[in-house]
């Protein structure tokens, strides 16, 4: 399998934060968001690990990039549809891939 086919099996899609809320009860620091994914996929909930540089009133209404083929995974009572993309930043702590222009959400990364 080549790299181009293994990044051809991710379903990585741009969505819009339509909400986002303290997770406190995460082993580790993170928000619970709810992304628009567009017509086709709908609103997920994510945990993402990123309460270092964002903040709930941050990121509400910012486009985000997020892996939708995953399955869900449980953290605590929590259920995580998608993994919400980031890179670290100088001090290794997460930072939000994002499009730099506004684009219609649910639109796949090519």
């Amino acid at each position: 399998m080549t790299a181009q086919d293994a990044l051809a099996m991710l379903d990585i899609r741009v969505g819009t934060i339509v909400e986002a809320l303290p997770f406190p009860e995460a082993r580790k620091p993170a928000l619970k968001l709810l992304i628009d994914l567009g017509p086709e996929l709908g609103r997920k909930w994510s945990s993402a690990q990123i309460t270092a540089n964002y903040t709930p009133d941050d990121v509400g209404g910012r486009q985000v990039l997020a892996v939708v083929n995953l399955g869900p995974r449980r953290i605590g009572s929590f259920v995580s549809d998608v993994l919400t993309l980031g890179v670290p930043d100088a001090d290794g702590k997460v930072v939000l891939i994002a499009p730099d222009k506004a684009v219609p959400d649910g639109g796949r990364l090519y």
